[in-house]
């Protein structure tokens, strides 16, 4: 099984949800957490631990063989990226800041060994042991590169392989691809908000981007007592979504955050918000 925290909006408080979700969830299911925001991943930081197992994560490019090539042009031509330039004479070249690795060129070219496989380093992935009983699986794109679905891609296979029951997925902001990628397979979605002019805009889109992906969504408000909570119930109504949880400012929270300590280890009443939430999801995965 998959559930997945997302929210639309950055900064809302979704990897703290995550991670304090993951940890109470252990006394439900074996658990695996996959931090698939792989072009900020903090879900390590959160827990105190340091990122371990890196693997790295390669992306096909093509490398001509000039004394092979016709000058044909329709590697040129079939590149919807527009990575491959041609001179006049017909010799390609790649912009390789540009290509997605699809291989249009390589099943296009009429030459065989015209184009030759080479590859580029476009990130890692990693898998931590943590210390709260459950394996954390982390995506982290290359600084400087700029295609995150390769990322996501693999660092989302490498966590289903442990098969350890629940997958438990934090997503990066916004409704991209890489979003849709990291939401596929799930059986609920857990939205975080806040109640901001630009949390509600954004949680608007992720919860139609749940509705197009048919599952079922839930709203947590984060910050609940610093804005609109009724804008919040309405958007959720209107998308047929429940607000599970409200989670009030906390300067405890904040402190866990910044010693990496996460919250739901305390006693605090904040601690019992998260451990009522894993209660709910349990149950209704159950």
């Amino acid at each position: 099984m998959q559930i997945t925290v997302s929210g639309g909006k950055g900064g809302t408080g979704k990897s703290t949800v995550a991670i304090n979700l993951a940890i109470a969830l252990r006394d439900y299911f074996n658990i695996t957490l996959a931090d698939l925001d792989v072009e900020a991943p903090n879900d390590h930081i959160l827990l105190g631990i340091e990122l371990q197992n890196e693997e790295p994560v390669k992306m096909f490019m093509p490398r001509f063989d000039y004394s092979k090539c016709i000058r044909c042009k329709k590697c040129a031509e079939v590149c919807e990226e527009k990575a491959i330039i041609t001179m006049k004479d017909g010799t390609p070249f790649l912009i390789p800041t540009l290509c997605s690795g699809c291989r249009a060129c390589e099943i296009i070219c009429p030459v065989t060994g015209a184009i030759l496989e080479s590859q580029k380093l476009m990130g890692h992935t990693y898998l931590t042991e943590t210390p709260y009983e459950f394996p954390l699986v982390t995506g982290k794109l290359l600084e400087g590169e700029e295609r995150a679905m390769p990322i996501v891609t693999v660092a989302k296979k490498r966590a289903k392989s442990l098969n350890r029951g629940l997958l438990l997925v934090d997503t990066a902001a916004g409704t991209s691809n890489t979003v849709s990628k990291a939401l596929e397979d799930s059986k609920l979605l857990i939205a975080v908000t806040e109640p901001t002019p630009l949390g509600l805009h954004d949680l608007a889109l992720i919860l139609e981007l749940g509705r197009l992906m048919d599952m079922e969504a839930w709203v947590v408000i984060n910050r609940s007592d610093l804005g609109e909570k009724k804008r919040v119930k309405e958007i959720a109504q209107k998308y047929n979504a429940e607000i599970v949880a409200e989670i009030p400012y906390s300067e405890a929270i904040i402190r866990s955050y910044v010693k990496g300590e996460p919250i739901i280890l305390s006693e605090s009443k904040e601690a019992r918000i998260f451990k009522d939430l894993a209660e709910r999801v349990a149950n209704y995965l159950r």
